[in-house]
C-alpha cells in the first residue's frame, strides 16, 4: 500500500511561482513512476507532468517542472509564471508498473489533492 500526501498549494497572484510536494510512504517509492494531474471545477482530470523512476520527466506545461528525491520519498512540481487558468486541485499519483503515462486510470495510487488558486 502506498499513501501520497500533497502539500504546497495556496492562493497566489498571476505570475507567481509555487512548488508542490508529494510525500510518499512505502519502501518501493523509488520503483514507481510518479505523475501530477489537476482538475478544475466542471472539468476532467488532466495530465500535467510525470517522472519515471530513473528521472526521465515529461510535462505538457513548459512552465512546470517535475523532479523527485528518492532519499526523501518525495516528488515535486515546480510551477512558474502561474496563470488564472492554472487554478485547480492538483493531485499526485503513483504508477507501480511501467513508464509514466498521461492517462489517469493507469495510476494505482492517488493523493487527496491540494488546491491551487491563481488570482488575476
Amino acid at each position: 500500500q502506498v499513501q501520497l500526501v500533497e502539500s504546497g498549494g495556496g492562493l497566489v497572484q498571476a505570475g507567481d511561482s509555487l512548488r508542490l510536494s508529494c510525500a510518499a510512504s512505502g519502501r518501493s517509492f523509488s520503483n514507481y513512476a510518479m505523475g501530477w494531474f489537476r482538475q478544475a471545477p466542471g472539468k476532467e482530470r488532466e495530465f500535467v507532468a510525470a517522472i519515471s523512476r530513473s528521472g526521465y520527466a515529461g510535462s505538457v506545461k513548459g512552465r512546470f517542472t517535475v523532479t523527485r528525491d528518492s532519499a526523501k520519498n518525495t516528488v515535486y512540481l515546480q510551477m512558474n509564471s502561474l496563470k488564472p487558468e492554472d487554478t485547480a486541485v492538483y493531485y499526485c499519483a503513483a504508477k507501480t508498473l511501467g513508464l509514466w503515462s498521461q492517462i489517469p486510470r493507469e495510476y494505482d495510487y492517488w493523493g487527496q489533492g491540494t488546491q491551487v488558486t491563481v488570482s488575476s
